[in-house]
């Protein structure tokens, strides 16, 4: 997925003739902590909300206000992976999009980027999770996936977390079966070494507990 197919409808942008109080009045309505400035089709800064407060004179046009980003963006043909990057450094609620001559097309926002990484990452699936640790060095993923599809299951997502003071890596799977465990056995004769696991409860497992409640109530 690339920029340009992410940007969100509703985020206009400002100009440098608008006051800092309109600035903080489209913060509040799109509940975003930044907003762009353009001239025309040229993009010049973002300006956020912290910007607006410290200067304290909302009546004040946004170009007096002196701007704390130093105009933090991405072009539309970079993958969406740029965009998270760029709004991680910035500590940033929606970053721009320009074309090669650095005109403004747009906005993606971070409630944009969280839905599409949710739906990506098969949130919304039902299915278990597993957590393990492997050494970067023995990491083999096919390895894994074969584990995985022995018994009958698939990964549906799947992410990597690094340790700059370690060689381990930590891997989480998203798999397509709640009931995971005898895919941890498995990965446990293999002699893996699970961090955690998270299997969901369906509304049968929901029913059987009260069921079984119930009986054991009744046998008092």
């Amino acid at each position: 997925m690339i920029a340009k197919h992410m940007i969100t409808d509703g985020v206009i942008p400002l100009k440098t003739s608008d006051s800092a109080r309109t600035a903080l009045s489209w913060m509040e309505d799109l509940r975003v902590m930044h907003v762009p400035i353009v001239n025309e089709t040229s993009f010049l800064g973002l300006v956020s909300e912290f910007d607006v407060y410290d200067y304290k004179d909302f009546d004040e046009p946004l170009g007096n206000i002196e701007l704390s980003l130093n105009a933090p963006y991405i072009f539309d043909d970079q993958h969406i992976f740029d965009a998270l990057k760029v709004m991680h450094a910035y500590k940033l609620s929606l970053i721009p999009v320009l074309d090669e001559h650095h005109n403004y097309l747009g906005c993606i926002t971070l409630q944009s980027l969280l839905e599409h990484f949710a739906s990506s990452f098969a949130v919304a699936e039902p299915g278990g999770v597993i957590v393990m640790e492997v050494s970067a060095r023995d990491f083999v993923l096919s390895e894994i996936a074969r584990i995985v599809e022995s018994n009958d299951a698939k990964i549906l997502s799947m992410f990597t977390q690094t340790d700059a003071n370690s060689s381990q890596l930590q891997l989480s799977l998203k798999l397509n079966r709640i009931d995971i465990e005898p895919i941890l056995q498995t990965f446990n004769r293999f002699q893996y070494n699970i961090v955690a696991s998270f299997s969901e409860r369906t509304d049968q497992d929901d029913l059987r507990d009260r069921f079984d409640s119930l009986m054991n109530y009744l046998n008092i």
